[in-house]
């Protein structure tokens, strides 16, 4: 059997809808065992957020959506109704057991359940816990609720986002994924892995409070240092760059596609390429400063240029001289590419009903302990028994039991 990075992790997961079980599948992909914690007969919210919906054996809808698979592979699921206290007795049982727990339940809710930071770590002083709220668990907003648009909004990146004001379509955009809770469960599976790691030294285990509020805010990095360095709000480009040009959206005879050129040494090369040696030798446009400075009078001549060729032409000239660049594909382009189809980004698992479900390859390639993809993203309460029995040695008639008291 291939050697996991995380097959002696334990995780209990609380959470549900997309931040906390990015982070959970990205443990679970690196083999932690991982133990989705879902209300009885309902599960995951996001189950019922389709279309479109996964297949069954049959090739008809099944009761999850795909926006549920996207996020929730190599978990096992165990239902457990939360706010009856034999199903709080079991969430701690289940600490008891565990390394690390994640939950995104509002400010303080867990608390009035028993099962917060507090009561948990009395049990396993060794746990790692980790909250995910939008605003965090102080300040004047904490028990506000949320979603990625409002944090998109509040945390600075629609401002920077969209076609520029004077041009058509101006405006503020947000992105076309849920980036904020993406972000937040990337940087909660970071502060996880470091308590971990902490905690293999000293240990003990810590509280750790992530916000989407705080992650949409450090995803503005270089916007927002540049701003503090000279007082000036950053503002939209649309498609262009604050500090390089080109880099951006051209037109082509036959479609559109990107141009990246990222220092002196490729515009030289970019221009060599367009057949525009005039620009390349051109000493107003020699330095990124200069073509920033001079954008507005230096672009439609690029775009000029740009419109007499195809995307293939200008793609094969461009790569031939080490000019990044590249089509504007959409998804089924995406995986027709042929760097993504020798990467493997998309995996089929099949699922307990018969059907398969397809995911995206977990970009974390790791050499010595390879992600695996053992398990799909779990039918509704899949693994209770099999938790019940393995985890907490529950026999079959106390888990019947649980059953017929319905807190399983």
């Amino acid at each position: 059997m291939t050697e996991k990075t995380l097959s002696h992790i334990r995780v209990l997961d609380l959470s549900r809808i997309l931040a906390g079980p990015w982070c959970t599948q990205n443990l679970a992909d690196m083999g932690a065992e991982v133990i989705k914690i879902e209300r009885p007969g309902v599960g995951d919210d996001s189950r019922s957020w389709g279309p479109p919906w996964v297949k069954d054996a049959d090739g008809g809808d099944s009761r999850d959506s795909t926006y549920f698979a996207a996020a929730n592979r190599g978990k096992k699921s165990l239902t457990v109704d939360v706010s009856r206290p034999e199903g709080q007795a079991l969430v701690r049982e289940l600490a008891a057991k565990c390394d690390v727990v994640i939950e995104n339940y509002k400010v303080g809710d867990l608390a009035r359940y028993g099962l917060d930071y507090a009561a948990l770590s009395a049990i396993n002083p060794a746990l790692v816990y980790c909250s995910i709220t939008g605003y965090g668990q102080d300040g004047p907003k904490a028990e506000q609720p949320g979603y990625d648009i409002v944090f998109q909004a509040m945390g600075g990146l629609m401002s920077i986002t969209g076609e520029a004001d004077h041009r058509p379509g101006g405006g503020p955009q947000k992105v076309g994924i849920a980036i904020a809770d993406v972000i937040t469960g990337m940087y909660a599976t970071i502060a996880i892995l470091g308590a971990l790691n902490h905690r293999s030294v000293t240990g003990r285990g810590q509280y750790i409070d992530m916000a989407l509020l705080d992650s949409i805010v450090a995803l503005g990095g270089n916007q927002v240092t540049g701003y503090f360095a000279t007082g000036r709000v950053p503002h939209r480009y649309g498609n262009g760059h604050a500090s390089l040009v080109p880099y951006q959206v051209f037109d082509t005879s036959d479609g559109q596609m990107v141009v990246a050129v990222g220092n002196d040494t490729q515009w030289k090369r970019y221009c060599e390429a367009i057949d525009r040696r005039d620009l390349g030798d051109d000493p107003q446009w020699a330095r990124v400063q200069d073509r920033i400075l001079g954008r507005e009078r230096l672009l439609p001549q690029l775009e000029e240029t740009m419109r007499t060729g195809s995307n293939a032409q200008w793609t094969a000239k461009l790569e031939a001289k080490g000019v990044p660049c590249g089509s504007i594909n959409d998804y089924r382009q995406v995986f027709e590419e042929p760097q993504v189809v020798h990467r493997g980004l998309r995996v089929d698992m099949p699922r307990a009903d018969g059907g398969t479900v397809a995911t995206i390859a977990s970009p974390l390639r790791l050499k010595g302990t390879p992600v695996a993809y053992e398990q799909a993203p779990p039918l509704l309460g899949e693994h209770s028994e099999d938790v019940l029995a393995r985890v907490l040695g529950k026999s079959a008639q106390e888990i019947e039991e649980l059953r017929a008291k319905r807190v399983v």
